[in-house]
């Protein structure tokens, strides 16, 4: 029994060590929080320990968000340093996706976790259709709405963000490029973006999920540390080595393995939902 002990907790070891590796190298590389890769693997492992389905995906949610803290601070100083963060959109945007990530925990912490699954697939499926497509040089305007009504985008970004448990690349870059934004540009800023929906995101989740039945041993309100603790720092010692992949890719090569990746996750939350 012993054995069998030592063998489940070395493979969960190696499960997050790699998650949190792919997950790094993803969030330098293509500007999200690792989220992407380690809310579906999440789920799974939380899954195959017996965890509640009924808070499974909200564990994994906001355990993913917990790690994009110190992957988005690692990715964002690599992008910085290459001139790739536009500090005058991250100030456009800034209040706007902060108030909209604490916005998307309070309705996750109303609903299932098929719920959060379906959003998870179907939004990432509809980003990976638009990366795939052959839309180079194509936009729906020149420049990025400003206003009152353009806030309305970021506060989108910020809420469906913190729900899926993601930084906010995967749903910034591509909306950014539908308005002229350079690819590269979009995703160092978009590192920083993940901050700014990671921190409160996870404060949220925290206290939402305080004292809530079925939670996983080492759980802070629904921030699972175990997850964190091995996931995290694995994370940020990647995120360096996407950042720097990312500068030697073309745009179109960049958009093509970014929608490749969105589209193998949607299918795998959709199944999670539907199947």
């Amino acid at each position: 029994m012993h054995d069998i002990i030592n063998q489940d907790l070395l493979t969960l070891t190696a499960m997050m060590l790699l998650t949190g590796a792919v997950g790094g190298l993803l969030a330098g590389l293509l500007g999200v929080g690792g989220g992407i890769v380690i809310v579906p693997v999440l789920d799974l492992v939380l899954a195959s320990m017996g965890v509640d389905p009924s808070v499974r995906m909200h564990v994994a949610v906001a355990t993913s968000l917990a790690t994009i803290i110190p992957t988005a601070i690692s990715s964002s100083r690599a992008h910085h340093a290459k001139g790739a963060v536009d500090m005058a959109q991250l100030k456009r945007w800034s209040i706007a996706i902060f108030l909209g990530a604490i916005a998307g925990v309070l309705i996750a912490s109303r609903v299932t976790g098929d719920v959060l699954s379906a959003v998870f697939g179907v939004i990432a499926l509809l980003v990976a259709v638009k990366m795939l497509l052959p839309l180079e040089g194509k936009h729906i305007a020149e420049a990025i709405p400003g206003g009152p009504g353009g806030q309305l985008l970021p506060f989108a970004i910020g809420g469906f963000s913190s729900m899926m448990g993601i930084g906010g690349g995967t749903l910034s870059v591509p909306t950014m490029t539908l308005f002229n934004f350079p690819i590269h540009r979009a995703v160092g800023t978009a590192a920083l973006f993940g901050l700014l929906i990671s921190v409160p995101a996870t404060i949220a989740f925290i206290i939402t999920g305080w004292n809530v039945p079925g939670l996983p041993t080492g759980s802070l309100g629904y921030v699972n540390l175990i997850g964190l603790a091995i996931i995290a720092p694995v994370s940020y010692l990647a995120a360096p080595w996407g950042a720097r992949l990312a500068h030697s890719l073309s745009k179109r090569h960049l958009s093509i393995l970014f929608g490749l990746f969105l589209a193998v996750v949607s299918a795998r939350m959709l199944i999670r939902a539907f199947g």
